[in-house]
């Protein structure tokens, strides 16, 4: 179940739980929160901007914990919305999503993973999902599918772009280590 926080008309705090919760710890949380209000409301209607579904922020990850050493148990998620004018509001898709109204639903997801790929062109794979791999990495990773005797899967190409990537390229390639 969500209990929705009030802090304003343009911010809502959502916190999912599997109990109801008790009059003492609604009052911890509305003190949290920067004396919220704990509303009774199953709905809240409006545009927010607020986290991906599929998403747990990193702020809730914290303020879950805050909970937990506030001595409220059983919280799974907290996320903060923020009301915007409407649909044509902006955001950041990658990081957020429009709501039209706020539910019970809103942490729920139905997306099912989607199958194992096996890739057999890694170059046009790289170029086709942005991987910016270069030649050699490719020519690595074609060695690595020989030696092992299968073809890699997408998530292994993606592991290793990500772990290749230029914040952490000297782990690997092109690194120069000087001793």
């Amino acid at each position: 179940m969500i209990t929705f926080f009030s802090l304003s008309a343009d911010k809502i705090i959502a916190v999912e739980h599997p109990e109801p919760l008790n009059k003492t710890d609604i009052q911890k949380l509305e003190w949290a929160f920067g004396n919220a209000t704990a509303t009774d409301r199953k709905t809240v209607d409006g545009f927010f901007v607020g986290p991906r579904k599929e998403m747990i922020t990193p702020w809730s990850t914290n303020a879950v914990e805050i909970a937990q050493n506030m001595g409220i148990a059983g919280i799974a998620r907290i996320e903060e919305y923020f009301g915007v004018p409407g649909k044509e509001s902006s955001y950041d898709p990658m990081l957020q999503r429009l709501y039209e109204g706020l539910n019970q639903e809103i942490f729920k997801t139905s997306k099912q993973p989607e199958p194992i790929l096996h890739i057999d062109d890694i170059s046009a794979y790289n170029t086709q999902e942005g991987l910016a791999l270069n030649p050699d990495e490719i020519e690595y990773l074609e060695s690595v599918s020989r030696r092992i005797g299968r073809k890699l899967t997408d998530s292994e190409l993606y592991g290793f772009a990500q772990v290749n990537s230029e914040h952490c390229r000297h782990k690997i390639f092109n690194g120069t280590f000087v001793i």
